[in-house]
């Protein structure tokens, strides 16, 4: 299948040429202007490579392929630059928005061979790209399978922790990167590896012996170790070694490593995990809070903040009984689900899937649970979402 490639100029002639040279070899796309080819860009399907007119009544080239790059960043951009134009064209290219300029009148042969350069480039971008969602995110999703069946605790624990953190980074007005993302959903890969008795005590609050105390220790510098062996999480892994680190110093692991030091995913980890143990352990959202600012050495003080504003704002929240056919992935429970024998089945604050749904829907049918579930709404009625 031809790869899909736009010319934009304000010369329609121009652009007929481009058509006859180049339509048995390529998608060929055209656009009189610069407005014009940004309607095609966001309407259609993404170009591979698009190239534009450097000198252009309105939009002109430079401005044309900078909005291009917001809008489409993969795709590949060029630009049709006159001689006295070469100077601007070499600080487009300086700037990252530029893949290649041509000169004016650009040789067939010259044209082909960049656009086939182009074309390489973009799918080296799309193929990148494929990596880190299908084949990445794969090895991600089965190791947070892993967790969720052998450690259902520590999977709500990982999921809860993952919503909050979402919300700071909001709070913060910080982008979340998908390493962010990966981060705080393999938090806790590393407590496959302490026993369920340690870790319902550390969850409650409870006191814990030395040698207990050292096996949960561990588990963010297993679970770096385990993130270390998959390509390109470096940085994941070192966020999840610095997790249970305190912003001055104390805790895992035992290094110089203090303050803005600390990976920020790590800061964010830190707070959240302390807040929702606090949680496990009985406490309200107030109570939570005030121990931890009791303890405020521990944490980026603007993470605490950001914290504090954010659990502000959930206190407006509610909880309100939903049947099981009207469940959707991405509602929160609100309430334990326990079976006819008191039996805890998936704890609070656990994030609805579609497997889930399933599980629950046969449960129900076989009258272990009720046909109802609990789940958590805004007070305008709004079902509680997760943060992308």
């Amino acid at each position: 299948m031809a790869e899909r490639v736009l010319f934009v100029d304000d010369d329609p002639n121009i652009l007929a040429g481009f058509r006859r040279q180049l339509h048995k070899l390529y998608e060929v796309h055209t656009a009189e202007g610069g407005q014009a080819g940004l309607e095609l860009v966001v309407e259609g399907p993404p170009f591979a490579v698009i190239v534009a007119d450097m000198n252009m009544p309105g939009i002109d080239g430079i401005q044309f392929l900078s909005q291009v790059k917001e809008i489409s960043p993969n795709t590949v951009r060029m630009m049709l630059t006159g001689q006295s134009e070469m100077q601007v064209a070499a600080e487009a290219i300086n700037e990252g928005s530029i893949f290649r300029f041509l000169s004016k009148p650009c040789p067939p042969s010259v044209l082909h061979s960049s656009l086939m350069a182009g074309i390489e480039q973009y799918r080296l971008i799309t193929a990148e790209k494929e990596l880190l969602e299908k084949t990445l995110g794969g090895s991600v999703k089965v190791l947070s399978d892993v967790l969720a069946l052998t450690r259902t605790k520590s999977f709500g624990h990982a999921q809860r922790v993952k919503r909050l953190v979402g919300d700071l980074l909001s709070n913060l007005k910080v982008e979340k990167t998908w390493e962010m993302d990966v981060a705080t959903m393999l938090s806790q890969i590393g407590c496959v590896t302490v026993p369920d008795e340690v870790l319902l005590k550390i969850y409650r609050c409870e006191r814990v012996t030395e040698d207990e105390k050292r096996m949960f220790n561990s588990h963010p510098e297993i679970g770096a170790d385990l993130i270390r062996t998959i390509p390109r999480l470096g940085d994941v892994a070192r966020v999840i070694a610095y997790q249970e680190k305190g912003f001055d110093g104390s805790g895992v692991p035992e290094d110089t490593v203090t303050g803005d030091q600390i990976p920020l995913c790590s800061r964010l980890l830190k707070a959240a995990l302390d807040f929702d143990k606090h949680i496990m352990s009985g406490c309200s959202q107030v109570d939570a809070l005030q121990k931890m600012t009791r303890r405020s050495a521990l944490y980026d003080p603007t993470v605490l903040k950001a914290l504090r504003d954010v659990i502000a704002a959930q206190l407006v929240y509610e909880i309100k009984p939903i049947g099981i056919d009207r469940l959707k992935p991405g509602m929160i429970l609100g309430a334990d689900v326990r079976t006819a024998e008191n039996a805890l089945l998936i704890p609070k604050g656990h994030e609805i899937t579609a497997t889930l749904i399933w599980r629950l829907s046969n449960f129900a049918k076989i009258g272990m649970i009720p046909s109802e579930v609990s789940i958590l709404v805004r007070t305008d009625g709004d079902p509680i979402e997760p943060t992308e």
